[in-house]
Parts: structure tokens; sequence; C-alpha cells
């Protein structure tokens, strides 16, 4: 049986502030996989840098048999907002009283630097089986030209992930809180309704497209979609924008147009909901298009042997049982979800996103002693 030797150590602070201090806003990597990249060959990965587009990833993997651990993430980040507004400069990666700031400490760097604070100690010591990485600069934009593309390209080249943790921010205020095991379908779409425009004292010669957009909103807003399930809350739908385009007060608009979301759970589905939606559309006396944005189905992990070796090293190295949840927004764990049993576990979500983005040092050293336990949980179980 593999036993995780305490004594082989990589430094997850340093290694973090290193990654914060490239300033990899999507879809740029300004040098943070090059880092990676580096760092990974050094310790025997085998790596390939996959470029789709304009976003560049980077898939690593040790060893070539037996059962492959994948961890999955990102390195971009999100825009540093005002900078002006922040404590310390976003890219400083400044540590202060025992909490480190900067953009990506959160969401998601603090994470990869866990993956790499664990595994490159694991590899040294010998044990059955690979481990892999993927990364993307993709996740914070379009999502179109990073995981989906690489997970494409591992598909063609006949490469196999057995199970993959993605390193999303997940817990609410500590390290152990909440693993997530499914995710909220996400269906965003424009709503159009077409009218003939007039002038406003002419009303017989126009048709006003803005009272039946806001009767067809209150309509698909009024009755619930569902009362949820026992892993997911109930579906919601909510208005984002409302938008007609008219700079003056006596033009009788010739379209009025509306966005929304819903976020949806494993009794929903897009084809189903856009067909509700078209359904009451064609009720309306004016022309009503649904648009639909690319969008993303509600899943749920039925994996227990990984759901276990999760659950179980959060339990050993937190000593807290915790909450198995699918709460929050989508994550690159929708298009894994398709290719291999997925599960996702990070640091704590608090200030994602958020000026003066941070995170205590202690819950760092944290993640990677839950990610090792992983690691030795897995592989165990796979030896046996």
């Amino acid at each position: 049986m593999w036993q995780w030797c305490g004594r082989l150590k990589m430094d997850v602070i340093h290694l973090t502030q290193q990654l914060i201090q490239f300033p990899s806003i999507t879809p740029l990597e300004s040098g943070c996989l090059d880092f990676i990249e580096t760092l990974l060959k050094e310790k025997g990965f085998t790596c390939r840098r996959l470029p789709f587009g304009e976003v560049d990833n980077l898939y690593a993997r040790f060893g070539t048999s037996g059962l492959n651990f994948c961890f999955a993430g990102h390195v971009d980040v999100v825009s540093d907002i005002d900078a002006s507004q922040w404590t310390y400069p976003p890219f400083a990666a400044t540590i202060h009283d025992g909490v480190l700031y900067g953009r990506g400490a959160v969401d998601m760097k603090g994470a990869v630097a866990a993956f790499l604070a664990a595994a490159i100690p694991f590899i040294q010591t010998p044990f059955t089986g690979s481990i892999s990485l993927l990364l993307t600069t993709d996740e914070e934009g379009p999502a179109i030209n990073g995981t989906r593309k690489v997970l494409e390209w591992l598909k063609e080249n006949q490469e196999l992930i057995d199970v993959c943790l993605v390193g999303e921010p997940t817990n609410p205020l500590k390290v152990g809180e909440m693993v997530k095991i499914g995710r909220r379908g996400s269906l965003s779409f424009e709503i159009v309704v077409h009218g003939i425009a007039g002038h406003v004292a002419y009303p017989q010669l126009a048709q006003n497209p803005i009272p039946i957009l806001i009767d067809y909103l209150r309509e698909i807003t009024k009755t619930p979609l569902d009362q949820g399930t026992t892993e997911f809350s109930p579906s919601n739908l909510e208005i984002t924008s409302l938008d007609v385009g008219n700079t003056t007060s006596n033009i009788i608009p010739a379209k009025a147009t509306a966005r929304a979301n819903i976020r949806f759970n494993t009794l929903q589905s897009e084809l189903g909901l856009v067909q509700k939606l078209e359904e009451i559309a064609a009720r309306y006396p004016l022309k009503i298009d649904i648009l639909k944005c690319p969008s993303s189905e509600a899943f749920i992990s039925k994996n227990p042997e990984l759901i276990h070796v999760v659950n179980s090293a959060v339990k050993d190295v937190c000593g807290v049982e915790p909450l198995l949840s699918t709460t929050g927004g989508t994550s690159d764990a929708r298009f894994i979800k398709d290719f291999c049993p997925v599960i996702e576990f990070g640091l704590v979500n608090a200030t994602a996103h958020h000026i003066d983005e941070h995170i205590a040092v202690s819950e760092l050293e944290t993640l990677v002693a839950v990610y090792q336990k992983i690691l030795e949980n897995y592989f165990n179980a796979s030896s046996t």
C-alpha cells in the first residue's frame, strides 16, 4: 500500500504567489502556462500545449499506464476591475497577516498551485498509475476553445482519463465544508418581440412590442418551473435586462428585447425549456423569437467510489463531514462529465471575482493536504 511521505513537500504559498504574478486575464496565459510546463517537465511529466484559436491549453501527464487521475482547472482570471480600489496591487500577490491577496488567489490559481504541491511530491514515491493536469485559459471567458476542445483532442488521440477533480472554489467559509458532486444547468436566452414602428400620435398605424414583452415576461415568471429534487434546488428564471433602443419619446419602437437566464435542475433540459418558451410565445399576437446562447445541462456525479475517495480525504484532513452539494454557477466540469466521472473541491469562494480577492495561507496548506490524501486514497483503492 502506498503511503504519503510527509518529508516530501513543495511550498504552495510561494507557488501561488508566482502564479498570481502572471496577469493572465482571459484568454491570455501571460507566461503562466509556460512556468507550469517548465516545472512539470523538470519533474518528469510529458506535456502537450494545445492552442485552439486565441486560447492556449496545457495537458500534462506523469505515467503511461494504469488508472489516470486528472486535476483540471484554469489559470485565466477575470479582470482586476479598478486596480486603484485594491488594498494591494491585484497581481502583486501580497501576504499580510497570514492572508494572500491577489487576482486568482481563490479562483483558481491557489488550487492549481495545490495541484502541483500535491502531485509533484506524490510521484517521487512509487505508485501504480498516472497523474495528469488539464489546464486552460478559457474558463472565465466563452469556454469554447478551452477544456471542451482539449477533451475532443484527448478523445481523438485515445488519451483516457479515469476520474477528474476540478479545483474550483467550492467552500462557503472554510476548506472542508463542501464538495460539489454536480451542477445546475444554465440556459441564457434573448427574447425579441417584433412590432411595427410608428408615431405615438397614430398608434393605430403601429404595433407596440413593449406591452407584449411585458406580458410575456410576466407569464414566464409567474409559475415555478418545478419544486426541485433531493439533490437540486428548484429551477429558477431571472430576467437580466430589458432594451428597446429608443432614444425618443414620440416613436413607438419596432422591437423590444429582454435577456434572461434559467438555472435548472435534472427535471429540466435545454430542449424542453426552449420548447416551453416558444410554445408560450406562439400564443401572442406579435412575433416573438427566442434566441438561445450556448448552454449547459444539469448533471450529478453517479460514481460512488470517487465521491467516497474525496469525501473521506476531506473528513480525515479537516475533521468534518463535507456537504455534498450542487449549488453555485457553472464550471468546466459540465464538459468533463461527458468524458469521465468528475467531482469538484477547492478553496473558499467568498471573494472570488471580488476586489481584494484573498485566501488565508493556512487554507492553501489545508487544500494541499486534502489533495495529497485524495491521491493516496485513490491509488491505494485501485491497488487492492
